[in-house]
């Protein structure tokens, strides 16, 4: 009887992971349908009458937007790891304030900051698994804490990656049954892929990254991997040491969240102005430079992925807060172009080759790095991604930027 009776809580379960799965699909959805609304409005349709001036202007009025946001609602979103250390802590993610967790997630993006949305994303994933879950207690124990695997796959789905889901499960630490994992996995993922392809094919919208043909392996290539993997490593040390020199700075504006927002928002357009691909979270731009890469110098496109870490480090502690995936995967596609041009060698490899790096440098979980950038590249490609993934996160960092308990999840 009690056998029965598990069975039937199981298939009621798996029933609401698929069902959550879609919610959170659709939810994201609409919020990245909102947010490239109001980026093409501010961006592509407003008459622009201050020609070069125009980034500096426009993010000095999101400064003063952000910092009065701040002020009225507190800090949000809540970085990856800040959600998911929640998670694990209590089980569960306070879904009362989505609302503002969703309007904090798409203003510095819409103003062009330089981070990522998945902050935000994974913030509202949490809140709906949560609230999911908060209406199936009288299933017991071991269905609720399953949540936090549904919450896993749905955000897998949401980036395309669905081995980011894996890589969460092989983290947890719970007693939860395999075969319920795997179904779990398989369910989130339907419901969220399924609202989302729907959604998109319908109203367009979502979030794209640009997929790389084969990597041409050869002895030229491999002679230069080395060399690929430090330029990228290097890059992914130096996001981490501006990172916290950043945290400190943000640090002496105390409680003065308007003036440290428009600071933030003045580097922020001054960098715009004179490399433009350091503003937004870098997928677009990521698609338009696979076309227009071999019109601009290795050294602006070297120099572009090195500022672009930069500016994402400081807009994250600077009161431009979100994610830092996207700017750092497009860092990587911008050095990789520019070091192509620079040596010689195929553009695809070289790439691959840096963008794992950098990856790896910023994440310190070469396993991790590996299974997200499948998301860009092809599976052949993966004794380049697990070597300089590998080689990029050995690169040593300075004694004041500790590896925190939670890395796993810096993304």
């Amino acid at each position: 009887m009690d056998g029965e009776l598990s069975l039937s809580k199981r298939a009621i379960f798996l029933i609401a992971v698929l069902v959550t799965g879609a919610m959170a699909g659709a939810f994201i959805w609409f919020l990245l349908f909102v947010m490239n609304l109001g980026i093409s409005a501010l961006w592509d349709r407003v008459p622009v009458y201050l020609g070069k001036f125009y980034p500096v202007i426009v993010c000095l009025i999101g400064g003063v937007v952000l910092g009065l946001f701040a002020k009225r609602f507190g800090d949000y979103p809540e970085t990856l790891p800040q959600v998911m250390a929640k998670v694990k802590a209590e089980g569960r993610y306070d879904y009362h304030d989505l609302g503002a967790m969703s309007v904090g997630a798409i203003l510095p993006l819409v103003f062009g900051g330089s981070v990522g949305p998945e902050a935000g994303l994974t913030g509202a994933i949490a809140a709906v698994c949560t609230w999911v879950g908060d209406r199936m207690r009288r299933l017991g124990k071991d269905i609720r804490e399953l949540t936090e695997v549904g919450m896993y796959a749905a955000l897998s789905a949401i980036f395309a990656a669905p081995l980011f889901g894996l890589s969460g499960m092989v983290d947890e630490k719970r007693e939860v049954p395999k075969a319920m994992k795997v179904l779990t996995y398989i369910f989130a993922i339907a419901g969220a892929f399924l609202a989302f392809m729907v959604l998109s094919h319908h109203f367009g919208g979502g979030l794209s990254l640009p997929r790389y043909p084969a990597v041409e392996y050869g002895q030229g290539e491999f002679l230069w991997l080395i060399p690929l993997c430090i330029v990228g490593g290097m890059a992914g040390w130096l996001f981490c040491v501006m990172e916290k020199v950043m945290e400190r700075v943000s640090d002496i504006f105390g409680d003065r969240k308007v003036l440290k927002a428009v600071t933030g928002g003045l580097i922020l357009g001054l960098c715009g102005m004179v490399l433009p691909y350091t503003m937004f979270s870098g997928e677009v731009q990521a698609e338009v430079l696979n076309e227009t890469w071999m019109t601009m110098s290795a050294l602006v496109l070297i120099l572009t992925g090195f500022v672009k870490v930069v500016v994402t480090a400081m807009c994250v502690n600077m009161g431009w807060r979100g994610g830092h995936f996207f700017p750092v995967i497009f860092a990587g596609i911008s050095i990789g172009f520019g070091m192509s041009a620079l040596m010689g060698v195929d553009p695809v490899f070289s790439v691959c080759a840096t963008t794992a790096a950098l990856m790896g440098g910023v994440m310190r979980k070469p396993l991790v790095v590996v299974l997200l950038l499948f998301l860009c590249f092809p599976v052949h490609s993966v004794l380049v991604l697990a070597l300089a993934a590998f080689i990029g996160s050995r690169i040593p960092l300075p004694s004041f930027v500790p590896l925190e308990k939670g890395d796993d999840a810096k993304v």
